[in-house]
């Protein structure tokens, strides 16, 4: 009898810890701070729980909004420059040295329709997440993950949102680094030294110039993504994502190169 209660108290605790490690991301909004805080769960993007192939029309004499639109990166890859003029350039799978800071959450913006299709245009949000990624030779890119002012639109002339529809569009990566930042030697855009100092006899080089010479520099990425789930509904939808976009160029001192962001997303789409 003991040695029964022992097995039944075991495979209790047992079913307990794969219950606490199997939550999924829609039930954060049960915990309270303390149960989140430290274990990575407001990193994730909700989900649809159940499979869904619905669909949502856009009609357009209405307006709608996409709101808590959420994306959620699974993997990075970087294309760096090829060492030699024969090589050709190819992604290379990064590790993410960025924590439990990663995802892209509450954006929002219009969603439109028209005779060539659907449009939606950003407007706000947490829509950018400064990351770094560890490439397997130790070399450590860093990036500014974002869809700032994204303008994507559907390449089929329809107004119905389903497991078929796929949004493209450009948006705006700004730079990584902000104007007040100081670099090692204490130069910056808007503070700092102009110039590194005791390195008269290398002024004129072009490397040391393009390291003085801080600039803002604001690039443009563009991304895919492809709708696998729409509940008509709760105008639900989710699916996958795949995003190109520049790395920092350390405020004009180095060449960017593309960073190759995929994940899954999550929104919702509503009466504006």
């Amino acid at each position: 009898m003991r040695y029964r209660a022992l097995v039944v108290a075991f495979l209790a605790l047992f079913m307990g810890f794969l219950t606490a490690c199997g939550q999924s991301p829609t039930d954060v909004s049960s915990l309270s701070y303390e149960e989140i805080r430290g274990t990575g769960l407001a990193n994730s993007c909700p989900e649809i729980t159940e499979f869904r192939r619905g669909s949502i029309t856009i009609e357009s004499d209405r307006s709608y909004q996409l709101v808590d639109l959420c994306l959620e990166p699974t993997s990075y890859a970087v294309k760096p420059e090829p060492a030699g003029k024969r090589q050709v350039a190819k992604f290379i799978e990064g590790k993410p040295l960025t924590r439990y800071t990663t995802t892209i959450d509450q954006v929002q913006g219009t969603l439109t329709s028209d005779a060539q299709g659907l449009k939606f245009v950003e407007e706000d949000g947490f829509d950018f997440q400064a990351t770094t990624v560890l490439l397997p030779g130790g070399e450590e890119v860093p990036f500014l993950f974002t869809i700032k002012n994204l303008v994507a639109a559907t390449q089929v002339a329809s107004n119905v949102i389903d497991s078929s529809t796929d949004f493209e569009g450009d948006f705006r990566v700004p730079s990584y680094r902000t104007a007040n930042f100081l670099d090692p030697k204490g130069r910056g855009l808007a503070a700092g030294y102009d110039n590194a100092v005791a390195l008269p006899a290398q002024a004129d080089s072009e490397e040391l110039q393009r390291e003085n010479i801080k600039q803002f520099e604001v690039g443009q990425g563009h991304i895919s993504m492809q709708i696998t789930q729409v509940d008509e509904e709760t105008g639900e939808l989710a699916g996958t994502f795949e995003s190109i976009q520049p790395s920092d160029t350390d405020m004009g001192g180095k060449e960017a190169v593309d960073i190759r962001i995929r994940g899954v997303f999550y929104g919702r789409v509503e009466p504006a």
